[in-house]
């Protein structure tokens, strides 16, 4: 179960695009017409007479496919559904670039599912880029979907995703090094950490959190607000106080001692500590960000029908702990953990997998950003991160 960390991994193919300036802040091309009605942009659903499913996913974030009881396996036998299953989405960026003149111009990309993290997605469905799902099609969602991650801003009632895993971000710190870090402020300015604290190199991650310490809210706030934070954030970085902007790097410069404390995603945390107890995951003073990759049906998909089976299939919580036994990030299925009961004893109080709703009081989601938005933001925070 200790395995790479999948969101890990590839926010590190992030954290080098910041650097190489090359995937971050992509060219706007026009979205003016790129903008599609779904109900007009659809093709014909063939599930009944082709039980096919094409899927696109991140790496690492399934157990193994082709073992015979997997999670896959046993959807494919129980469905007489073949599962074209691809690890193609290395970043969200890099696959919206991928598919975005395709799908902003009413064109198949030829997938029936994509898997992409709230704010990609708030972005494809405002596009009208994505297909609504059939609610009846779909109970074990609209049941068993924990309470924290009903009511997106983007997508109030999941008519168009259903969360794939979840995870937080949060502080991570060495115990054996440096004492609790409480705070999102603390982490920027107490002096004893100076150099040895990195954030990461996911904007709405990190500017959710400097918006939080100016006194701005991450779900609704103006330019005035964006500036105060991206300004705070600037002194912290011009001081030298922040070391870098990373993807999963800091996982292993963390364990090593080269760093103090960091910006951390839960998922890479419950790996370290398999191997390192002294290593804390804390809930920021602030709160704490949580987000979800998303199950997606673009525009055009021949197999939507096929595609709500395999969701609906993972909200049955019996499939829904084996897959977060092999993932170790927050399951977004209701019953789960009883059924973690059978599966892995040892996994069921682990917070960072089932975290209570005490522990979720706190969370906060990025407010979906428009275009414009998006383009002057990203710049702004390339300016400040080095990109």
């Amino acid at each position: 179960m200790a395995q790479l960390s999948r969101r890990g991994l590839l926010r590190g193919a992030g954290g080098l695009a910041f650097a190489g300036g090359s995937l971050a802040v992509l060219p706007l091309f026009d979205l003016q017409g790129a903008k599609q009605d779904p109900a007009k942009c659809r093709a014909k659903d063939i599930s009944e007479i082709q039980k096919q499913l094409v899927v696109s996913n991140w790496p690492l974030y399934i157990d193994p496919i082709k073992k015979a009881d997997s999670t896959l396996k046993v959807f494919e036998r129980e469905t007489g559904i073949t599962v074209d299953y691809s690890d193609d989405v290395n970043d969200n960026t890099e696959f919206f670039a991928k598919v975005r003149n395709q799908l902003g111009s009413c064109q198949t990309i030829k997938r029936d599912m994509m898997i992409l993290t709230d704010w990609m997605a708030a972005r494809v469905i405002n596009l009208g880029w994505v297909q609504p799902l059939n609610k009846d099609a779909v109970p074990n969602l609209h049941k068993n979907l924990i309470k924290p991650l009903r009511n997106r801003a983007w997508d109030p009632d999941r008519t168009y995703s259903a969360p794939w895993q979840s995870g937080l971000t949060g502080i991570a710190y060495n115990a054996k090094l440096t004492g609790k870090v409480s705070s999102f402020k603390e982490l920027i300015t107490r002096a004893d950490l100076s150099g040895k604290v990195t954030l990461l190199s996911e904007m709405r991650d990190t500017m959710g959190f400097m918006l939080k310490v100016v006194g701005a809210d991450p779900e609704k706030f103006g330019d005035t607000e964006w500036g105060d934070a991206i300004d705070a954030l600037r002194k912290s970085v011009s001081t030298g106080h922040v070391r870098a902007f990373t993807g999963n790097e800091y996982s292993q410069d963390l364990a090593a001692g080269n760093l103090l404390a960091c910006e951390a995603w839960s998922g890479d945390i419950i790996q370290l500590q398999f191997d390192n107890p002294d290593i804390k995951f804390v809930y920021p003073e602030e709160g704490v960000s949580l987000w979800s990759d998303n199950m997606l049906v673009p525009n055009l998909a021949t197999h939507q029908g096929n595609a709500e089976k395999w969701i609906n299939y993972y909200y049955d919580p019996v499939v829904a702990a084996k897959l977060a036994a092999w993932n170790n990030y927050i399951c977004p299925v209701i019953g789960a953990k009883q059924e973690m009961e059978k599966l892995d004893p040892t996994l069921v109080d682990n917070k960072l997998i089932f975290p209570d709703e005490a522990d979720l009081a706190t969370t906060f989601e990025f407010m979906p950003l428009n275009e414009t938005q998006n383009k002057i933001y990203e710049k702004e925070w390339s300016d400040v991160t080095g990109g």
